[in-house]
Order: C-alpha cells, then structure tokens, then sequence
C-alpha cells in the first residue's frame, strides 16, 4: 500500500531493495552485454590463479626455521674452526718435542762421543849442565883454561902449564917485567905466563875475557901462542 506525503509516493521498504536489485542486475547486465569477452576471460583468470594460503603465525614459523638453520651452521663452522686450532695446535706442540728429542739426541751424541787423545806432552828440553865451579887459586884457574883449551882442540896439560907459570910469575896474577927487552920497547910481559898485550890479543880465545891480567883468559892466550909456535906448552922449558 503506497502512501503519499506532500504530494510524493513513498514506497514500502520491501519495493526499495526489490528496485535496488532490479538496476544493479540491470547494470551487470548491461556490462556483460557492453564486453562479453573481457568478462569471460576475466573470469577465466580468477579461476586459474590458485588461492595463497598465508597467515602471520605460518610466517613466523618460516623465519624461526631459517634462523636455526643458519644458527646451526654458524655452531658447524665455529666446530669446524675450532678443531682446525686443536689441530694445528697439535702439530705445532708435537713438532716442538719432535725438535726438543733431536736436539738432545744430538747432545747425549757429543756428550758419549770420545775425547779426542791428549797430545803427548813436548820432551823437556834437557837442561843445561850446571856450569863446573873451579876454585879461584892457581889450580882452579888451571883446571878452567884446561877445559877451553880441550873444547877448542888446544894440546896442552897441567904439568906443562903449571911448571911454565911457576918459572914465569911463580903463580902471581898481577906480575909484570919492567926491564926486559920487551920493556924497553914499551911492551912488557904480564900475567901468569908473562904474554906481552900484541901477543894475547893475537891469540885470545873466544869466551875468555879481554883482560890481559885476567889468570884464565891469560893461561889459554899463551897456551894457544905456544902450540902454534912449539906444538903444545908442554915443548917450552924457557923463555919463549
């Protein structure tokens, strides 16, 4: 039943959805008439696309999934890591002791090695002979010159030295002749044996002293004078 207010119809509620589903199949009909095809294939499209299932709680599990995976491979590598250390490690302590053990290896070898031979010490040289003492009289004086005269292959014996000295000086070091004719020509005879100096000089004996008046170097100078000139001074029984 209508009623009408100010000269308009007012419709019952019933007849306004009925005209509003009236114009909106109207309008879909209308588009489907205006493009048949589009509207096929649109629809064939939505019917091809396969819904997609997604929620927040199934994402969540994704990612939680993807971190432990990746955690677990970081606890692999470190793992991995650390045994490599260990390892290496190892190697290097078992290298020290392999080097340690050589080492003392070596040294016990030159500790056990023998010591070379000591060298026979050098012989001693043989020490020299103790110099002879002779006496400082008229027969040490003999003796002394006796062992020159024999060293230098001088002929002469005690006898015959000392039976010349006591005839010339009779033992007397220090004698002299002022008047004889060497004298007079400015070379006077001295010493045990009465040796004028040109004469001594001539016929010193090494290793004896230059001094004229000296009994040892005096005896071996004219015992030297007189095996040149008689043979030995054992031949003279006078002035000579």
């Amino acid at each position: 039943m209508r009623s009408t207010i100010s000269g308009y119809t007012r419709l019952p509620k019933i007849h306004k959805f009925s005209v509003a589903g009236i114009a909106a199949t109207g309008a879909a009909v209308v588009a489907v008439a205006v493009a048949p095809h589009a509207f096929a294939a649109d629809t064939a499209s939505a019917s091809a696309v396969k819904p997609v299932a997604w929620s927040a709680e199934a994402f969540g599990e994704t990612q939680q999934d993807a971190l432990e995976q990746q955690s677990a491979a970081a606890v692999t590598a470190a793992k991995a890591d650390a045994g490599a250390v260990v390892v290496k490690a190892k190697a290097e302590q078992e290298r020290a002791e392999k080097q340690a053990a050589n080492r003392s290896t070596e040294r016990k070898a030159l500790e056990a090695k023998p010591a070379a031979p000591a060298k026979p010490a050098a012989p001693a040289k043989p020490a020299a002979p103790a110099k002879k003492a002779y006496a400082d009289n008229l027969d040490g004086w003999i003796q002394e010159s006796l062992d020159i005269l024999r060293a230098k292959g001088i002929p002469a014996s005690y006898d015959g030295i000392k039976r010349n000295i006591m005839r010339e000086s009779t033992g007397n070091p220090r004698a002299i002749n002022d008047w004889d004719v060497n004298a007079v020509n400015g070379v006077p005879s001295k010493g045990l044996l009465q040796i004028i100096d040109p004469t001594f000089k001539a016929y010193h004996v090494e290793g004896t002293s230059w001094d004229i008046y000296d009994p040892v170097a005096n005896i071996t100078a004219s015992c030297n004078y007189a095996a040149d000139k008689y043979g030995s001074m054992d031949n003279v029984n006078s002035a000579y």
